[in-house]
C-alpha cells in the first residue's frame, strides 16, 4: 500500500491537496449453493468487530496473475471450498473517492467441499452455508456490512 498526497487544481482554479490510497486490486467471491452463499466471518482490525463476508483476497508481494486464479485460489484457501465454474460478474472500485483499488467478482458454483488453507491472519476466520432468506436479514441486523460484499451481491441479482 502507498499512500500519497497530490497537489490538485480545482475546477474553479484554486489549488489543492488531494489525499490518495493505491492499493492492488483484489478478487472476491461469491460461493454459491442451490440455496443460497457460503461466507466467511473474521475480525476486522480497523473496525474492531467480527463481521461475515464474501472470500476475498489479494495476491501477495511478489506474486501476481490472472484474477480468476486469484479467485480460484481465495475460495479454496479462505474455505476449502473448490468451484467448477467461475463465472466474472463484473469489475468495481471499493473507495475511488480516496483509493486506486478495484475488485473482480465471480460467481462460484458446482462447489465441493475441502479443507481450508488459511493465512496466520485468518486464524480466526470461521466458513458457513446461509439461504438468500438468512443472507438477506444478516445484511438487515448489520451482520454483513463489507461494501464490496454488498455490491458483489447487487451484481449477482442484477444478473440473475
Amino acid at each position: 500500500m502507498t499512500v500519497r498526497e497530490d497537489e490538485v487544481r480545482r475546477p474553479d482554479g484554486s489549488p489543492g491537496i488531494y489525499g490518495v490510497v493505491e492499493k492492488p486490486d483484489f478478487a472476491l467471491v461469491l460461493p454459491r449453493w442451490e440455496r443460497g452463499f457460503w461466507l466467511v466471518e473474521q475480525f476486522r482490525y480497523p473496525v474492531g468487530r467480527r463481521a461475515w463476508e464474501f472470500p476475498q483476497g489479494s495476491w501477495g508481494a511478489g506474486a501476481g496473475g490472472e484474477q480468476a486464479a486469484l479467485a480460484r485460489r481465495e475460495l479454496a484457501e479462505e474455505t476449502g471450498l473448490r468451484a467448477e465454474a467461475m463465472v466474472h460478474l463484473g469489475h468495481l472500485f471499493e473507495a475511488y473517492g480516496y483509493c486506486t483499488q478495484g475488485f473482480d467478482v465471480y460467481l462460484a458454483t458446482g462447489l465441493a467441499e475441502g479443507e481450508p488453507d488459511r493465512e496466520a491472519s485468518e486464524q480466526d476466520m470461521i466458513h458457513r452455508a446461509f439461504t438468500d432468506d438468512e443472507v438477506t436479514a444478516m445484511i438487515r441486523r448489520g451482520e454483513i456490512v463489507d461494501a464490496p460484499s454488498l455490491a458483489a451481491l447487487t451484481l449477482y441479482r442484477l444478473a440473475g
